[in-house]
C-alpha cells in the first residue's frame, strides 16, 4: 500500500515526525509471507527524554491546560471520525503487520473508533464533589489530570490497544508517551497522523518506537512521567512495576491470563461449543483473555471433545488477506517456537491430542488448531500462558470441583460460565477470581465495562469510570468561609 512504500516511518515527537537521535531503524515483515513490510525509527532512551519534555511542555501550556471539556470531547471525537474514515486502510495495515485475518482486523478499527467516541464523553463529566462540613467551612474536591503518561503495548492487537490507551490519557487531561510493540508499529504511527490531523495540540501525544529494553525501560523509569499504563506479558509487568517506584508513578498494567470457561451438562451445548471454539482460535490464541482452559462436566467430556475437534478442525488457516481465512499466521517465528513447544510439552506429559494441528509451512509462522482433552489442571499446558491456537479440556466432578480447578491458577483476567441455571450461574461468577467473567457468551467487550485482572493478571482496570480514576487525582481544597 502507499503509505508503507512512502519510506522509513519515523517518531512522532512535538507534533512532527523525526528520526532517531541514532539514526537507526529496525525491520517489519509481514507474519504471513515473512517478506519486509519496512523500516520504522528505532529510539532509545535519548528519544524518550525529548518525547518526555514535548509531552511536559504541552501539559503545562496555557492551550493544553485551558482547553475547555467541551472542546477536548470535541476533538476526541473527530479523533473518532477519522479512524471510521480511514478504517478500511487501517485494517489492510493492520492485517499485514500482525497477521490477523481482515475480518477482525475491521473490527479493531471499529472498536478503536468506538473508544474515542466513548472518551469523548468524558471531559465534561469528571468532577469532584462538595463534602459536609461545618456552616463556615467549605470543603471541596476536584479531579485533576496527572501529567505526562507513559504508555507501552503490546504486539497482538496494536490499534485497538493504542485507542485504549491514548483516548483516557486526552480525555483527563493528561499528555503521553507511547510506545508500541517493536513488532506492530504500523498502525499506532498511522493513528498519530490522523490525531494531527483531527488538530491534537503539538505534544500532546508523542510516539518513540523501538524495543522494550530500551525504549519500554526508559519510560518506565523516567522521572518525568507521573503514570505507567501497561499492556503485555506477566512478567514484563513486574519489570514495569519494580521501575516505577523512582518517583512513585501510578501503575495500570492489563497482563497475562489463561482463562477457564466452564461447561454445566444444562447448557446450551452447541453455542458453548461454538463459542469456546471462537475463543481460543480468535487472532490464533494471541489474545491475552483467550479461553484457553475449557472446564467440562466428566459425563460430558468425550461428547464436548468430539463437537470442539469437528469444528476447529475445520477452520481455514491461510494468508489473511484472503476471503473466509479464520486463521492468519502466529506474529514471529519465536512465537511459533514457543506454541510448538507447548504442544510438544502436552503430549510428553500425557495429555490426548484429540486434534493435532500442524505447523509445517514453507512461510509464515502458521500454526493450525491444537486440542487436548483429559488434560489435568496441573499440566503445563493447563497453567501457563501459551498464546497460541491450543485449547486443554479439562474435566471436573461438580460445582466446587470446577471454581476450585478455574481458580488454580496464577492468572485472574477472564472466566465464562455456561449454564441455563441462572442462579447458579451467579453464584459460580462471584466464586470465580477473575476481572471478568461472561455468562452464556465469551469476550463480548463494551467500553463502559471495566476490564482488568486479579492476581498476577494486573493491577487496575481499563475502561469504564474506573479508567478515568486511574489516569486522575483527588485534590480536596478548604476554604474558611
Amino acid at each position: 500500500m502507499d503509505w508503507l512504500r512512502s519510506g522509513p516511518k519515523q517518531l512522532l515527537i512535538g507534533g512532527k515526525f523525526v528520526d532517531a537521535q541514532s539514526g537507526k531503524t529496525l525491520q517489519s515483515f509481514n507474519p504471513a509471507t515473512e517478506e519486509l513490510l519496512g523500516e520504522v525509527a528505532e529510539g532509545d532512551a535519548a528519544d524518550v527524554d525529548i518525547a518526555v519534555a514535548s509531552a511536559r511542555k504541552t501539559f503545562e501550556s496555557d492551550a493544553w491546560r485551558n482547553m475547555s471539556p467541551h472542546a477536548r470531547g470535541h476533538l476526541l471525537s473527530r479523533i473518532a471520525d477519522l479512524i471510521d474514515k480511514h478504517a478500511d486502510e487501517l485494517a489492510v495495515l493492520e492485517t499485514l503487520d500482525v497477521g490477523a485475518p481482515l475480518s477482525l482486523t475491521r473490527s479493531w478499527a471499529r472498536f478503536a473508533a468506538q473508544t474515542f467516541r466513548y472518551y469523548a464523553g468524558w471531559p465534561t463529566k469528571i468532577s469532584g464533589v462538595v463534602v459536609p462540613s461545618e456552616p463556615s467551612r467549605l470543603i471541596y474536591t476536584a479531579r485533576e489530570p496527572l501529567g505526562v503518561c507513559g504508555l507501552i503495548n503490546p504486539w497482538n492487537a496494536p490499534l485497538s490497544q493504542a485507542a485504549t490507551k491514548i483516548a483516557p490519557t486526552l480525555a483527563c487531561g493528561n499528555t503521553g508517551v507511547l510506545k508500541p510493540a517493536e513488532l506492530t508499529s504500523y498502525t499506532t504511527l498511522r493513528v498519530g497522523e490522523l490525531l494531527l490531523e483531527a488538530g491534537l495540540p503539538a505534544g500532546a501525544l508523542n510516539i518513540v518506537t523501538g524495543y522494550g529494553a530500551t525504549v519500554g525501560a526508559a519510560i518506565s523509569a523516567h522521572p518525568g512521567i507521573e503514570k505507567v499504563s501497561f499492556t503485555g506479558s506477566t512478567v514484563t509487568g513486574k519489570q514495569i512495576l519494580s521501575a516505577s517506584v523512582g518517583n512513585f508513578k501510578k501503575i495500570t498494567l492489563e497482563l497475562g491470563g489463561k482463562s477457564p470457561s466452564i461447561l454445566f451438562p444444562d447448557a446450551d451445548i452447541d453455542k458453548a461449543i461454538t463459542a469456546a471454539v471462537s475463543s481460543f482460535t480468535r487472532n490464533s490464541g494471541q489474545i491475552c483473555s483467550a479461553g484457553t482452559r475449557l472446564f467440562v462436566h466428566q459425563s460430558l467430556h468425550d461428547e464436548v471433545a468430539e463437537k470442539i475437534v469437528a469444528i476447529a478442525s475445520r477452520l481455514k488457516v491461510g494468508l489473511p488477506l484472503e476471503k473466509d481465512v479464520d486463521l492468519g499466521p502466529l506474529i514471529s517465528s519465536k512465537q511459533k517456537d514457543r506454541v510448538v513447544s507447548y504442544i510438544e510439552a502436552g503430549l510428553e506429559q500425557g495429555a490426548t491430542p484429540s486434534l493435532l494441528g500442524s505447523h509445517k509451512s514453507d512461510t509464515g509462522y502458521f500454526v493450525e488448531p491444537t486440542v487436548f482433552s483429559s488434560v489435568k489442571n496441573s499440566m503445563k499446558i493447563a497453567q501457563e500462558e501459551i498464546f497460541g491456537p491450543v485449547l486443554s479440556i479439562i474435566p471436573f466432578k461438580d460445582e466446587d470441583d470446577a471454581v476450585f480447578q478455574a481458580n488454580d491458577t496464577e492468572y485472574g483476567l477472564a472466566a465464562a460460565v455456561w449454564t441455563k441455571d441462572i442462579s447458579k450461574a451467579h453464584k459460580v461468577a462471584q466464586r470465580l477470581e477473575s476481572g471478568r467473567v461472561w455468562i452464556n457468551t465469551y469476550g463480548e467487550l463494551d467500553q463502559v465495562m471495566s476490564s482488568g485482572g486479579y492476581k498476577q493478571s494486573g493491577v487496575g482496570r481499563e475502561f469504564g469510570p474506573e479508567s478515568i480514576d486511574a489516569f486522575t487525582q483527588t485534590k480536596s481544597i478548604v476554604v474558611r468561609l
